[in-house]
Parts: structure tokens; C-alpha cells; sequence
């Protein structure tokens, strides 16, 4: 290959026609860019990338807990919104819920045709506009609305986001980082759940006042974000199938630089190249026929490791709180500490196992954990059946199911933007996260909310039981179905469609460039 005229950076290779200097779509183009990202050492680069990106997922839980926790003060008198407790934890949830799907589905086909960066600029953007109005509330259908649109960026966000995470780290991170990302949602959880003790404390601020400034703090935070996420680049990858050749090239070239001034080390020389034929977009129709008559068995799994930690989620959390308060008489204004202690145990076990699903391998930690964490609910179902449980020890045995399950949700969302073409990436991820989400959001609640409302001891074990079935079904899935992906570059697992094109112009008119 020859170079760009960078130190360190490889050049591309440009063959036919179209485009014009390496730019445009319609050309064939070969380029080491997927290999040179793959075998960079971990660097501060990175860290730009990991905190830019990632660090919404903390938003995303710091909003679902927050509105959970003060649903009690927006329906007492005196709060400024004329609003009852059943239509925030009701009508609002479904909403953002509806939000979070729709979301997900536009912004998803938006970023596989615009662009990583434009998009998780835009979703960032969507959410701070919708939270800051949801803070000035005044009327129901203004917090129900706003409550829409909060959830439409944050939905749009898991489709940006994820797609330009695995396409910017190296291979041999990829699964660990991935993990800790999407785990940090719960570090968003217990702040939001020890913030609403705070801010919903009349002795600080005034009833109509702190649910307020909770709304306008993730305003805040998410403007920090939005203020290093500026430097965060595009995904190189997207650029040189969208014809933007050069860019890539010097994008990558400008990273190499940086990092071997940082290590003081020359890079080594990349061993692969990739040839594709640039391509302006790729259609819906295009991308279903690639997910479900190209990729079946890979769909089929993605459906159900979704499914699976959607109800397993949704049989402990949704009814958490009164089965603290019903059945071991708790407070009810203390059961955010309890939940904040289950938070801690969801974080931890992405932090912890991440790396596992590197160096083990994605299908033994995959199946392991769902099957494991569905065991062991199983378990926490019977010791509570027969009535051995406390407070304590009931959530002591959350947590543990927890630790397992979370890694295992975490493991899914990487595994949807993996395992599928790099062209579908941003809807793939898009598609299977609005299933999982409609299925916890909208047929949890349905199945869950009398079983654990009864005060029946039976029935929520039951509720458990139902919960601990689909995990452990899932894992059973992925024993089979799961692709070893560990430490291997994306257009390996999938060829993309671009390589696809080129390959099959080639053999029709011999090969490119005569």
C-alpha cells in the first residue's frame, strides 16, 4: 500500500471509477483503515472516545430512576403539575418507552446514512431540549409530551452510539468496553435514586422547586457531555463506504501520530486489506432481507437474549419497591437506598466479568450468564416462596442475580452490533433494542404488575419464575447461536455488503482497474 504522506499512516488504494480522488460514492476502493484501527494500543485517544460516548447511559439511568422515585411529590398539591402518581408511573413511562423505540428506529437509519458523529450530536441535542422543557412543566400533556421526546434521543442514542463505540475500538477491547459502557447505566441509577432523596427533601428546597432542578442537573451533565463529544471523530469505517476515502485515511493517520508520540513506539505495519465499493446508503428493504434471510439464526438469537433480560428486568425491578414494602414491611421512603444497592450490583458485573468476554469468549460468557443469572433467580424464587427471605437477605439475592444478569444484558446490545453487517449496524442495534425495550416497557408491566401488586406470595414467585424461564431460554439460544467474535475484527464476523458489491463487480467484469 502506499502512503498518504502521514508518519505512521497507511494510504488507501482507489480502482475504477466514480468519486474523484478518493472521494464520492460508486468507486471500489481497498483500504487497511479497518486493520490500522484494530491493532492500535489502548491510548488516550480512546479514553476521548469512551467518555464522549458513553457517559449517556448514566443519563438514561439517572432519568428512568429519577422520574420512578419522584412520581410520589409530582402528584402531591403544591407541586406545580397538575398530575396524578398512576399517570406518571403510567401514561409518562409508556410514553417515554414509545419515545425510546421510535427514537432508536429513526435516529438508526439516519446514522447508517448520515453519519455516527452528526447523529450522536443530534440525539444529545433531542435530550437536553426535551429534559430542560420537561423541567418547566406546567400541565400534564406538557410532561407527557416532553417525556416522548426525552426518551425519542435517548433511543436514538443506543443506535449512534454503539455503532461508533465498536467501530472505533480495537478488536481485542471491543467486548470489555462495550460491557462497562452499557453497565454504566446503573451508575446512573443509584445517582439518580440518591439524588431524588436529596432533591425531594422539602427541608432544601420548596415542594414545586427540587423535582425541578433534578430534571435541569441532567441538562447540565448532558452539556458536559455534549462539550467533549465535539471531539470525538467519526467512525472511519462509515466514511470510506460512503466514499469519503481521503477523510478516513487521514483521520486514522492523525490517531497513529498521537499515539505513537504518546508511546514513543512506531505502530506496526497493518497484515489486511478490505476492497468495497462505496455506496451513498442502504435501503430498508435491503437491510431486512441482510437481518432475517442473510443473518436468520444471528436475528433469532438477538431476539431472544433481548427478550430474555427484558422480562428477567422487568419480574425484579418493575415491582421492587412494594414487594420490599408489602411483604417486609419497609418504608416506603426508604426503598431508594435498597435500590441503590441493587444498582451497584448491576454495575459491577459488567465491570467486573467484562473482560472475561474477551479472553473466554463470547459464546461461554454469553449463554453462561443469562443461564446462571436464570438459575439463580429460580432459586431466589423458591427461598422466598417458602418465606426465608428478609429485606436483607431478598435484596443481598438481587444483587447476586443481578451481578450475572446485567453483564449478560450488556453482552446483548454488543452482541446486535457485531454480528451484522457494518451497513445495517446502526439499525440492527436500532431494531433489536426497541423489541427489547417494547417487550420490557410495555408486556412486562402487563404480565408483572398484578402478580407483584397482589400480595401474594405465590404470585410473585410466580412473576420470578416467568422472568428466570426466558433468561435461561435465552441462554440455551446462544449455547448454540452465539458467534465467537472475541478479538476479531468486525468484517470478519460480517462481510460487509460493500465488500460484497465489490467483490461480486469484480468477477462480473474481471478485476478493477484492468
Amino acid at each position: 500500500m502506499t502512503a498518504i504522506g502521514h508518519d505512521g499512516g497507511q494510504g488507501g488504494r482507489r480502482d475504477g471509477a466514480g468519486g474523484g480522488a478518493g472521494n464520492g460514492p460508486g468507486g471500489t476502493i481497498t483500504t487497511e483503515v479497518p486493520a490500522r484501527l484494530d491493532r492500535l494500543p489502548w491510548s488516550r485517544w480512546h479514553w476521548m472516545i469512551v467518555i464522549g460516548l458513553g457517559t449517556v447511559w448514566i443519563l438514561d439511568g439517572l432519568e428512568v430512576t429519577v422520574v420512578g422515585n419522584i412520581a410520589s411529590r409530582l402528584s402531591e398539591p403544591g407541586s406545580g403539575l397538575p398530575i396524578t402518581d398512576a399517570q406518571v408511573t403510567g401514561a409518562a413511562a409508556a410514553l417515554y418507552v414509545a419515545g425510546a423505540c421510535t427514537g432508536a428506529l429513526v435516529f438508526g437509519w439516519l446514522t447508517d446514512r448520515y453519519g455516527r458523529k452528526k447523529l450522536f450530536l443530534i440525539t444529545l441535542g433531542v435530550y437536553l431540549a426535551a429534559t430542560a422543557l420537561t423541567a418547566i412543566s406546567f400541565s400534564a400533556w406538557w410532561f407527557f409530551l416532553f417525556r416522548f421526546l426525552t426518551g425519542f434521543g435517548i433511543g436514538g442514542e443506543y443506535a449512534a452510539i454503539n455503532s461508533a463505540i465498536d467501530e472505533l475500538i480495537p478488536s481485542k477491547y471491543r467486548g470489555r468496553v462495550d460491557l462497562v459502557i452499557n453497565g454504566s447505566f446503573w451508575l446512573g441509577a443509584m445517582g439518580g435514586s440518591l439524588l431524588s432523596v436529596l432533591m425531594l427533601n422539602t427541608d432544601f428546597f420548596a415542594l414545586n422547586v427540587g423535582w425541578r432542578l433534578t430534571f435541569a442537573l441532567g441538562v447540565v451533565l448532558g452539556l458536559v457531555i455534549l462539550l467533549v463529544r465535539r471531539n470525538v471523530p467519526e467512525s472511519p469505517r462509515w466514511m470510506f463506504i460512503h466514499g469519503r476515502t481521503e477523510g478516513a485515511e487521514e483521520l486514522v493517520a492523525a490517531a497513529e501520530r498521537r499515539i505513537e508520540d504518546e508511546t514513543g513506539r512506531r505502530l506496526p505495519e497493518p497484515d489486511k486489506a478490505i476492497t468495497i465499493r462505496t455506496r451513498k446508503s442502504t435501503g430498508f428493504l435491503e437491510i431486512a432481507r441482510t437481518l432475517f434471510r442473510a443473518y436468520p439464526r444471528r436475528a433469532f438469537l438477538g431476539l431472544a437474549l433481548f427478550i430474555g433480560q427484558a422480562f428477567l428486568y422487568n419480574a425484579i425491578t418493575f415491582g421492587f419497591g412494594s414487594i420490599l414494602v408489602k411483604f417486609f414491611g419497609v418504608a416506603s421512603g426508604d426503598t431508594g437506598y435498597y435500590f441503590t444497592v441493587i444498582a451497584f450490583g448491576n454495575f459491577l458485573g459488567p465491570l467486573l466479568l467484562s473482560r472475561l468476554f474477551d479472553s473466554v469468549g463470547r459464546r461461554p460468557m454469553i449463554s453462561g450468564t443469562y443461564v446462571l443469572s436464570g438459575v439463580l433467580l429460580f432459586i431466589t424464587a423458591w427461598l422466598f416462596g417458602n418465606g426465608w427471605l428478609n429485606a436483607t437477605t431478598m435484596t443481598a439475592c438481587w444483587c447476586v442475580v443481578l451481578f450475572f444478569a446485567s453483564a449478560g444484558a450488556s453482552s446483548a446490545y454488543l452482541t446486535v452490533s457485531e454480528v451484522f453487517p457494518m451497513e445495517t449496524r446502526a439499525l440492527a442495534i436500532a431494531f433489536f433494542y426497541a423489541i427489547g425495550t417494547a417487550a420490557g416497557g410495555i408486556s412486562g408491566p402487563l404480565i408483572f404488575s398484578d402478580l407483584t401488586a397482589s400480595g401474594v406470595v405465590a404470585d410473585t414467585a410466580l412473576a420470578f419464575s416467568i422472568g428466570a424461564s426466558l433468561m435461561v431460554a435465552a441462554g440455551l439460544v446462544a449455547v448454540f447461536l452465539a458467534i465467537p467474535a472475541e478479538r476479531r475484527p468486525l468484517e470478519d464476523i460480517a462481510e460487509p455488503l460493500s465488500a460484497r458489491a465489490a467483490a461480486t463487480s469484480a468477477s462480473a467484469t474481471g478485476p478493477a482497474g484492468g
